[in-house]
């Protein structure tokens, strides 16, 4: 038996990190500026985290969800105070996807309607409801094409309102910041005409923070810079620093009843220590506030460059979309024809970074990246980026 290969991999294996360092099975040294899909919120092998961990595994990994698990009612207590949302009601699960699926079917619940509006560009997951409000026919097979979604374009409020008044919606889903898309935002104002039409049409807003959230923009959600609550908001990637975790925030007056949600892996014991650990540390390193400051240093580092056609994003979410000529695609005889900047700054310059489409450098470092990291890459961009000036 071998793995079903549906990812084109780099021939690289790393097989140790330490903070934003990875190192591979040769002993090459790299930068992680990708997180993984930013996944590593705390830096790898924070030794906080490994210590809490390791003890956690000496007591307990597991038991299932038919006992008491104090563990969940510490996670939701302090997860509720970071973010502000105390009095919500929180559900884990674990990763993204399964966090959006179980939003779209307790906002169903909620309004007893079937319909969802979701956005152009948007990325929700993989698994079934959540491909369904996926914009990307190419992942998405028949079976999870479905006539209760509707895609309209962001930041259309007119298109937003006509489908709403319909009153057929059970459920608004948004990207605090999309990111598979190529880093692209909702306008504030957006975002809070979106809460009014939810309010005057019985809809719920469902915010999917799950690349967004956990400190990465700059604010703990994204979307809490309009000055908006929604009705639900899903969380992962950055949760647990790689442990396979997810969460949905819930509106209180969503009110629970057996059998509406339900999970055998979700908020086991070891997960919700990672997650502990993850906060704490956030907390007591002050992270949020890094990565609005290195974000910020990044934006002015790049303010006029000649290989950035626009500099998008907030905190480290970041996409840099390049102007035409240094996006792979340039004509024959360039130095950038046939390999991607990307691949160049993985194996030349030893940088991880992501990429969407042929066009934009995705940009997700942990939270704990520093300045003089992020100079060291700046220089590197340069160096490379240079040769097709």
């Amino acid at each position: 038996m071998h793995p079903f290969e549906v990812y084109k991999l780099w021939d690289i294996e790393p097989v140790r990190g330490l903070d934003t360092t990875l190192w591979d099975k040769d002993g090459h040294e790299y930068t992680d500026l990708y997180g993984g899909h930013a996944v590593i919120s705390i830096g790898h092998c924070h030794p906080h985290y490994v210590k809490m961990l390791q003890t956690q595994l000496e007591k307990l990994g597991f038991y299932s969800n038919a006992v008491q698990n104090s563990l969940q009612k510490q996670l939701a207590t302090r997860l509720g105070k970071a973010c502000g949302y105390d009095d919500y009601a929180l559900f884990l699960c674990n990763s993204g996807a399964e966090a959006n699926e179980n939003a779209l079917k307790l906002a169903s619940f909620a309004t007893g309607r079937a319909k969802a509006l979701a956005f152009s560009k948007s990325f929700h997951g993989r698994t079934g409801g959540a491909v369904s409000v996926t914009d990307n026919p190419s992942i998405r097979s028949a079976y999870n094409s479905t006539s209760h979604v509707t895609f309209v374009p962001l930041n259309d409020a007119a298109a937003a309102e006509r489908e709403l008044s319909t009153g057929d919606y059970a459920a608004v889903i948004i990207e605090g910041i999309q990111g598979v898309a190529g880093i692209y935002e909702p306008e504030d104002e957006f975002l809070r005409t979106l809460r009014s039409l939810c309010d005057r049409f019985g809809t719920r807003l469902i915010l999917d923070e799950i690349q967004s959230g956990y400190g990465r923009s700059g604010l703990f959600f994204a979307h809490q810079r309009s000055g908006i609550r929604a009705d639900i908001i899903t969380v992962a990637k950055g949760m647990a620093n790689g442990l396979p975790i997810g969460g949905v925030l819930i509106s209180p007056d969503i009110k629970p009843r057996y059998g509406m949600l339900g999970t055998t892996f979700g908020g086991n014991h070891l997960a919700c220590t990672a997650a502990l650990a993850v906060l704490e540390v956030i907390e007591n390193e002050h992270l949020v506030d890094n990565a609005a400051k290195v974000g910020e240093h990044f934006r002015k580092a790049f303010a006029g460059d000649p290989a950035v056609r626009e500099y998008r994003g907030r905190g480290l979410m970041i996409g840099l979309e390049l102007r035409s000529g240094f996006d792979g695609a340039a004509p024959q005889g360039s130095a950038f024809c046939g390999r991607s900047l990307r691949d160049r700054l993985l194996f030349e310059k030893h940088f991880f970074t992501g990429a969407a489409g042929a066009s934009v450098i995705r940009l997700l470092p942990s939270l704990t990246l520093s300045t003089e990291t992020a100079d060291r890459f700046i220089a590197a961009w340069r160096e490379l980026t240079a040769e097709g000036v």
